[in-house]
């Protein structure tokens, strides 16, 4: 599920900013950028409290009293490199080095951890809450047009089943007509054993019976439709509920022996295959 959000949080002179942004992924991948050591691990714990399923990026931004967080510069440093630069200036007889000159030399600037102090910490989960109830909002506003549309489909599937029902009570009759017309063709004989013909045509109908996997579909596609108007992360449960539905529908295919059952096999697949693409976006 997609969705976005931003926060910003201050304690004392140390200003947050944090995005984070989630895009459709099977599982939770969780990068976190702009933090590291402790304060990556706590952002990433609460994050994994709010999401449990999808690419996942977290981006932080700290200011310090007007200086962006991560570098600091060694004033004593600098000195010694601007009198340095100064006096070879002077022996070259060309101007005194600027700023910009005296900051680009090694040691002058220097990295600083973005979550080496509290206040650092304190601003960036302050700033982090705001930014995951803004994304929850998002995914659930998508969240509740993924479960219309799957209930739409799930519906589409159980007419399907309900049809499927139907078509199968007329096997038995047409593999009876079926198999008297093969004898009449094989034989010349003017009557056939009916006792023998009935079980032929049980022995039949027995391989062709698709009651058992009717019942588990039907199973499949009411547990299905309970998750999509419950509560709580649904995701991995309903993939496994797809799989299962499209076991059922090829076992039926795989039986079948009437052109009716085959073709509506093909069109329930199709609706199950949307149904797989809408599934691998919920959490």
């Amino acid at each position: 599920m997609t969705g976005y959000g931003r926060g910003a949080g201050a304690h004392g002179e140390t200003r947050a900013t944090v995005e984070v942004r989630a895009v459709n992924h099977r599982f939770l991948d969780l990068k976190v950028r702009g933090a590291s050591g402790e304060l990556e691990d706590e952002i990433a714990t609460r994050v994994r409290g709010a999401v449990g399923r999808g690419a996942v990026t977290v981006s932080v931004n700290l200011v310090r009293g007007g200086t962006i967080a991560g570098l600091r510069i060694d004033h004593d440093a600098a000195a010694r490199v601007h009198q340095a630069l100064g006096e070879l200036a002077a022996r070259l007889q060309l101007p005194g080095p600027d700023l910009a000159l005296v900051l680009a030399q090694p040691g002058v600037m220097t990295s600083a951890e973005p979550g080496d102090d509290g206040s650092a910490a304190a601003a960036v989960l302050a700033a982090l809450e705001p930014a995951l109830v803004q994304l929850d909002t998002m995914r659930s506003a998508e969240g509740r047009a993924l479960a219309a549309d799957l209930a739409g489909r799930l519906d589409e599937l159980t007419a399907t089943r309900t049809g499927l029902a139907v078509l199968a009570a007329s096997v038995p009759p047409q593999l009876a007509r079926r198999l008297m017309d093969r004898v009449k063709r094989l034989s010349d004989e003017a009557g056939v054993d009916p006792a023998r013909l009935a079980q032929e045509v049980a022995l039949l109908a027995d391989r062709a019976d698709i009651t058992e996997e009717l019942v588990r579909l039907a199973s499949h596609l009411d547990q299905a439709r309970a998750l999509i108007t419950g509560d709580g992360a649904v995701g991995r449960r309903l993939d496994f509920l797809v799989q299962e539905i499209g076991r059922e529908l090829n076992t039926i295919g795989a039986k079948s022996t009437s052109a009716e059952i085959t073709t509506t096999i093909v069109g329930a697949k199709a609706t199950l295959e949307k149904v797989r693409e809408q599934v691998q976006n919920v959490e």
